[in-house]
């Protein structure tokens, strides 16, 4: 019985060098990269609000954290929270809700539109509240920066 419950918990348990090895921030080229190819006009959008507020505001008043029916639609599509993804993960994730804000299916392409409004919620928070020098997250927020700050370069 005891043998069983480790097995269960050590398969379930990542170390933390494992997720270090796989938060490299040479992907954050790929970040700004997936700034410049085919953004849906959603994206575009959103970026240039974020954009437009970090450069007059920087993020100095504290913001608010999500909501747990924002969390649930994070759950509902398998995404972490910010602070816990790497930057490969919120990568993937930009490539799916590119994909998903193009999609055929109204309720999956609001979907993608109100994720990235989360997820820039979440970079607002994280960015104002200077959790970020903490140490204590993984890399994911600069991914997402990354990709919001490059895409008004490519378009205006």
């Amino acid at each position: 019985m005891d043998t069983k419950l480790d097995e269960i918990f050590n398969k379930a348990s990542v170390s933390i060098d494992e997720i270090k090895h796989e938060d490299m921030l040479s992907d954050l080229d790929a970040s700004a990269l997936m700034a410049k190819i085919s953004v849906p006009y959603s994206h575009r959008r959103i970026a240039s609000s974020f954009v437009i507020l970090k450069n007059i505001f920087q993020y100095q008043i504290v913001q608010p954290r999500i909501t747990n029916v924002e969390k649930s639609l994070l759950t509902k599509y398998g995404f972490m929270t910010l602070e816990n993804s790497s930057i490969s993960q919120i990568n993937s994730e930009i490539l799916k809700l590119k994909d998903w804000a193009t999609s055929t299916d109204d309720v999956l392409r609001n979907d993608s539109t109100e994720i990235l409004k989360i997820r820039v919620k979440e970079l607002k928070f994280i960015l104002s509240d200077n959790y970020s020098s903490s140490g204590e997250l993984l890399n994911g927020y600069k991914a997402i920066e990354a990709y919001l700050v490059n895409i008004p370069k490519y378009y205006k």
